[in-house]
């Protein structure tokens, strides 16, 4: 089976576990790091499962993938997540676009390199959502740059969160 099609047992996404250590009652009962992937910024989210509360951490703000990757090792050693979820980019049609196809091989990345499944969640307009979040709380414009792709991590993983209350 490929790392793309084994889906999520409780139906929330694409799963990518590799070595098959996804374990529902671990998962549920721990911490969860969201990765908004994006060329030039990758907005970073944290949530508890037993809360269902996603709050937003970290942007790395640099294309190195190195450098990226340096910094996503240093999150995951503090917060020890149990899964990593990854907000998948799609057209506004559903279909999968170049840059889905980046976000999918950093996906895969991210459970070879620290052996967590990794779930692939729709974003769709979650960066639209982070805007109107932002322009609720008064940062409007150019300042909410510096902020909107951790926000928008935030939403992902919240909408994951939101998924497991109602399945």
């Amino acid at each position: 089976m490929s790392l793309d099609s084994h889906i999520n047992p409780t139906g929330h996404g694409q799963l990518i576990d590799n070595e098959n250590v996804y374990d529902a009652k671990i998962v549920l009962a721990s911490t969860a790091l969201c990765f908004d992937f994006g060329e030039q910024r990758i907005g970073v989210a944290v949530g508890e499962h037993l809360l269902a509360s996603a709050n937003p951490l970290t942007t790395i703000d640099n294309e190195s993938n190195e450098v990226r990757f340096e910094i996503i090792t240093k999150l995951v050693k503090e917060w020890q997540p149990k899964l990593l979820i990854v907000g998948l980019p799609l057209s506004l049609d559903g279909t999968e676009t170049a840059i889905t196809q980046l976000c999918k091989k950093f996906a895969r990345r991210l459970n070879g390199r620290f052996n967590i499944p990794v779930m692939m969640i729709d974003e769709r307009y979650s960066s639209v959502e982070a805007s109107d979040m932002l322009n609720q709380t008064g940062v409007k414009g150019r300042a909410q740059k510096a902020m909107l792709d951790q926000v928008a991590a935030q939403t992902i993983l919240q909408s994951y969160f939101d998924s497991c209350r109602f399945s």
